[in-house]
């Protein structure tokens, strides 16, 4: 049970081990889909939430004119993201950093997307924190969700029971909070066999 703590915040060796775990494994996959989704034009300012660093990555490598700032609250993520994305980094094409999702340090209208796999599971306070996320948005920026448990499964609820802070929200739950946090028209994909499932919310 101590090791699989570390999907929520990643901390020492298991931390380590964890995160690289989810960077190449069915994570890479899921993320594969839901960027299919996405289609993010060359040169956008993206806000990358929950950083591990693979996904970073593939953001850099779909907007080669645009930059990505990552954040994370786990040292772990943050250390592995820079040494993930060094090459962007020093190129300044990437931006890595320690953020509470609750209380991001960004200027208003800083970002023209937000991207979110795999972590809101986490977020204490979800409106509050999609709302923080709304703030640091432009007028017209999308921010988009991308989780692998839609909330129907009922296999899944043996993560939360495992997983303390844990929560699967099914998709009414998450577009209500998109909504009451300021974001106007939510897409929503699923893919109904494995159950994944991403949103597009647009301010």
């Amino acid at each position: 049970m101590g090791f699989f703590q570390n999907t929520c915040k990643p901390e020492g060796l298991g931390g380590k081990i964890m995160v690289t775990t989810m960077n190449i494994g069915g994570h890479a996959a899921l993320a594969k889909w839901g960027l299919s989704h996405l289609a993010p034009k060359n040169d956008l300012d993206i806000l990358e939430i929950g950083c591990g660093g693979a996904n970073v990555a593939q953001l850099l490598k779909r907007c080669p004119d645009g930059k990505v700032t990552g954040v994370d609250y786990s040292e772990v993520s943050v250390e592995k993201s820079k040494k993930v994305n060094a090459k962007a980094i020093r190129a300044g094409r990437c931006n890595i950093q320690r953020e509470d999702v609750r209380e991001l340090s960004f200027a208003d209208s800083t970002f023209d997307l937000a991207t979110a796999f795999e972590t809101i599971y986490f977020w204490p306070g979800l409106t509050e924190s999609f709302a923080q996320v709304y703030r640091v948005l432009r007028d017209g920026g999308r921010f988009f969700i991308c989780n692998e448990s839609d909330g129907d499964n009922p296999a899944d609820t043996k993560w939360e029971q495992m997983i303390q802070g844990m929560k699967i929200y099914k998709e009414n739950e998450i577009v209500a909070s998109l909504k009451q946090a300021g974001f106007l028209g939510v897409t929503v994909h699923r893919n109904q066999e494995k159950h994944w499932i991403c949103f597009i919310a647009e301010k």
